[in-house]
């Protein structure tokens, strides 16, 4: 770590502004501007202009480049990491201990959005139109979860027909559990798999490699994928829903601020050290609101700089990043389900806000290869019993609280995995002090892993 940043090429700048983080800041700062100068265009129009379509296009074409690379990665990155738990102690305690923690901070952060409610009361007094009222397309339901654990093939792929079209997606849990599958039977195989085992390391390295390739794109991406939600969505929802938006970032601050420096105190664990190392993938999973697609980054700066080892970072990082949503399974549903309930008059008893709580512990696993939060309000509703309708009230602003619910998402899955490496005792406190003074150096690195991948192939 500290070798690689010491022969990093220096500029008379400081580091700080020259760093990845500064490069996606500006890319935030340059998309606000071509947002809202695509806004203008488009005033009156029937059709979006041409910057519209041009940062439409690439904000799509950057995130598509992220999640096309995401099923190599689990499959490699699970399997490779299941040979490699054999080196780590304790390898079944981590895995439990992991889930615990998911569970914690998903308890933590529903109360923080179940009292933001209580208290803000977003439901009353809204001017939201009730004809916006509609049932969603798909509901989440607890058998839909057994059969999404269950591969439907061994790639975890569906694919639908719309409009003559035939699109392809992947069951991210699917392929989990698949991966896992082939991961324990290669250690049960003994020397036989040996060879297996080393292909899967080696395509792993090859794929981190691409996947940097792509993600050094991110403030070009970032330019356009904040463009697009200014110029797209705008912010006229906000006239209507901006009680419900405030409070949603109401709570995702207080996750942020409150209840993960609490859980970082008790862990021991340096709160600001903490959120410097973290920074680019907050960052990064604001402006793609995508969990899966920040999964790389999450897992490198981790590694990198947070020192958690490899071979449980490889594990932990996936299982999170499919299963452990703090904010679109926790704060989110906690808070639309009580605006929901205000907007049409029902008063929820003590019961239902503890069906709540419930919910949102165990239910994230329960849509993790669906689509997410909506199907994850949908949960929710269905078990308090409250309108399904409701959810359309809400699908103006989905874009706007996205961001803000991916952010913590990507922070909340960096941080169970530093926690549970510390309490294990095999968090590599070199790599943690050598990243003090600085992390922008990390998303450098991939020529060096490069290198490194050519020499073991």
């Amino acid at each position: 770590m500290s070798t690689r940043s010491a022969t990093a090429p220096k500029s008379g700048l400081p580091s700080w502004a020259t760093g990845f983080g500064a490069q996606v800041i500006a890319g935030l700062i340059i998309g606000l501007i071509l947002g809202f100068v695509a806004a203008g265009m488009d005033a009156g129009a029937e059709e979006p202009g041409w910057l519209s379509s041009l940062l439409t296009g690439v904000g799509s074409a950057y995130v598509q480049l992220l999640k096309v690379m995401v099923p190599p990665l689990i499959f490699a990155a699970v399997v490779t990491s299941v040979a490699n738990l054999r080196k780590v102690t304790n390898a079944a305690n981590l895995a439990v201990s992991t889930l615990v923690w998911f569970a914690i901070t998903a308890f933590l952060s529903v109360l923080v959005g179940i009292a933001v409610a209580v208290v803000m009361k977003p439901g009353v007094g809204t001017t939201v139109d009730a004809a916006t009222a509609a049932e969603p397309s798909s509901v989440g339901s607890w058998t839909a979860f057994l059969q999404s654990i269950v591969p439907a093939n061994f790639f975890g792929l569906s694919g639908y027909v719309d409009e003559g079209e035939v699109s392809l997606s992947f069951g991210a849990l699917q392929l989990l559990v698949i991966s896992l599958a082939l991961g324990i039977a290669a250690v049960k195989a003994g020397e036989a798999a040996d060879p297996f085992l080393r292909f899967t390391e080696s395509f792993l390295k090859i794929i981190q490699v691409i996947l940097w390739w792509i993600i050094r794109l991110a403030p070009i991406g970032t330019a356009a994928l904040i463009g697009k939600a200014v110029a797209t969505y705008g912010w006229d929802a906000l006239s209507s829903l901006g009680k419900f938006v405030l409070a949603m970032y109401v709570g995702l601050a207080l996750v942020i601020a409150v209840v993960y420096p609490l859980v970082l105190k008790v862990n021991s664990i340096p709160v600001i050290g903490f959120y410097k190392r973290v920074w680019p993938v907050f960052s990064l999973g604001f402006v793609t609101r995508s969990s899966i697609g920040v999964m790389p980054v999450t897992q490198r700066f981790s590694e990198r700089a947070m020192g958690v080892p490899r071979e449980y970072a490889s594990f932990a990082i996936p299982l999170g990043a499919t299963t452990k949503m703090d904010g679109c399974a926790s704060v989110y549903p906690a808070i639309a389900a009580i605006f929901i309930a205000q907007f049409y008059g029902i008063d929820l008893s003590l019961t239902q806000y503890l069906l709540i709580i419930l919910v949102s512990v165990i239910g994230s696993a329960a849509t993790a290869g669906t689509t997410g939060a909506t199907v994850m309000l949908t949960l929710t509703l269905s078990t308090l019993g409250l309108p399904l309708s409701g959810v359309g009230l809400l699908l103006a602003i989905e874009p706007i609280i996205d961001m803000g619910r991916t952010a913590v998402n990507v922070t909340g899955q960096a941080l169970a995995a530093t926690m549970v490496a510390k309490r294990a005792g095999i968090q590599d406190q070199e790599v943690w002090d050598s990243a003090e003074h600085g992390v922008s150096h990390i998303m450098n690195e991939e020529n060096e892993d490069a290198a490194d991948t050519a020499v073991r192939v």
